[in-house]
C-alpha cells in the first residue's frame, strides 16, 4: 500500500508539474501572444466578418485558440467552399478561404427586373448552395436567372433539392462548351411549369428542354443554330422535348426588321404611302434689297403658291451677268 501510495503521489506530482510548466512556458508566455492574423480569400468576404465568425482576436495566447472550432464556424458560412486554419509559431494564425462562385440567380418569382433590388432572390453556385452576399459585385448582374422555383423554400446556406432547379444548374454547366457559350448565352431559365425548362438566350431565342438527357438536347439545338447561321435566319423557338419532327419557328433577321421599319427609297421621294405623288419643287423669287426668297407676284406667269405667307413683289427678277476675265478686258482695251 505504501508503494502504491508513493507511486500515486509521484504521478500526481508529475501531472501537476507538467501542467504548471505548460502554463508558465506556453499559455502565459508573452512570446506566444497572437500578434498577427493573416486572412486570404478569393471572394467578397470581409476580414472583420471572418474574424467575428471564427471568434479570433489579436492579443490572446496562440495555444488558447481552438483551431478546430474556428474551422467549423467558418465552414458554416454559405459563401465558403473550403477553409484552412493554420497555427504559425510563435504568434501568427493563417486563414485561407476558397469562396463559392455563383453561377446564377434563383427565385420563386416568375419575373424580376433587378435582382440587386429584389427580395427573395439568392445567388446559387454550381453545387446548388444558396448564398446571400452582403457585397454585390457588378459581374453578378450579368448572371442568368432561374425563375419560378416555388416548389421549395429558398434560404441562405440551403442546397436546392427540386429536380427542376438541379436540371437548370446542370444545363448551365453543359452550356459552357466553346460553341454554345458564344452562340447560345442563357439569360433566363423558367422552371415554373414543373415538367420542362423554358430557356431564353441573349438573342431572345426560346428553347424548351426536358429534365433528362440534356446533353442530347443541346446537340440537337446546336444543329439548329448552325442551320440558322448558314441560312441567315433568326431562330425564334424550338421545342427539344420532341425527339423527331421537332417544332421550330424562325423570326425576321435584324436587317429585314430595319428594312421594314425604314424604307430609304420611299423616304427620299416623299412617297412613303401608296399612290402618293412626289412633291414638285416651286421656283424661289428674290426680295428687293435682301437675300431672302419669296413667291413671285401673281400673274405674269408666276402664280403665287397656295399657303404662302410671304408678300408678293412686282419687281422684276435681275439676271446675273457673268464677269469677264482680266485677259479679255486687256485684249479689248477696256
Amino acid at each position: 500500500m505504501s508503494k502504491l501510495g508513493l507511486a500515486l503521489v509521484i504521478v500526481i506530482g508529475v501531472s501537476l508539474g507538467v501542467r504548471e510548466g505548460a502554463r508558465r512556458f506556453f499559455f502565459e508566455n508573452p512570446d506566444y501572444r497572437l500578434t498577427n492574423i493573416e486572412v486570404q480569400t478569393d471572394g467578397t468576404l470581409q476580414r472583420e466578418q471572418i474574424l467575428k465568425t471564427a471568434e479570433l482576436r489579436e492579443g490572446e495566447n496562440i495555444f488558447a485558440v481552438n483551431l478546430g472550432r474556428a474551422h467549423d464556424r467558418l465552414q458554416e458560412l454559405p459563401q465558403v467552399d473550403d477553409v484552412q486554419v493554420v497555427r504559425q509559431l510563435p504568434g501568427e494564425i493563417d486563414i485561407q478561404i476558397v469562396e463559392r462562385k455563383p453561377v446564377a440567380w434563383i427565385t420563386g418569382e416568375k419575373e424580376i427586373i433587378d435582382p440587386f433590388a429584389t427580395d427573395g432572390v439568392f445567388l446559387v453556385d454550381a453545387r446548388g448552395v444558396l448564398m446571400k452576399e452582403k457585397k454585390l459585385l457588378p459581374e453578378y448582374l450579368g448572371l442568368p436567372l432561374i425563375l419560378g422555383c416555388s416548389s421549395e423554400s429558398l434560404d441562405a446556406g440551403k442546397v436546392v433539392e427540386s429536380p427542376e432547379a438541379k436540371a437548370a444548374l446542370e444545363l448551365l454547366r453543359l452550356s459552357t462548351r466553346s460553341f454554345m457559350q458564344t452562340r447560345f448565352q442563357i439569360r433566363e431559365i423558367d422552371v415554373s411549369k414543373g415538367y420542362c425548362l423554358v430557356v431564353t438566350d441573349k438573342n431572345r431565342t426560346r428553347a424548351t428542354f426536358g429534365f433528362d438527357d440534356l446533353e442530347t438536347q443541346l446537340q440537337r439545338l446546336e444543329k439548329f443554330l448552325v442551320y440558322s447561321d448558314d441560312t441567315k435566319q433568326e431562330l425564334a423557338t424550338v421545342n427539344l422535348l420532341v425527339q423527331r419532327n421537332i417544332p421550330v419557328t424562325f423570326g425576321k433577321s435584324p436587317v429585314d426588321v430595319i428594312n421594314d421599319t425604314v424604307d430609304p427609297a420611299a423616304t427620299r421621294f416623299g412617297d412613303d404611302t401608296a399612290g402618293q405623288a412626289p412633291l414638285k419643287a416651286m421656283p424661289a423669287r428674290s426680295l428687293p434689297g435682301s437675300g431672302a426668297f419669296s413667291a413671285g407676284k401673281p400673274g405674269a406667269g408666276h402664280p403665287k403658291p397656295p399657303g404662302s405667307t410671304l408678300p408678293a413683289t412686282a419687281h422684276p427678277i435681275r439676271r446675273a451677268i457673268p464677269m469677264q476675265s482680266k485677259k479679255k478686258e486687256k485684249r479689248n482695251g477696256q
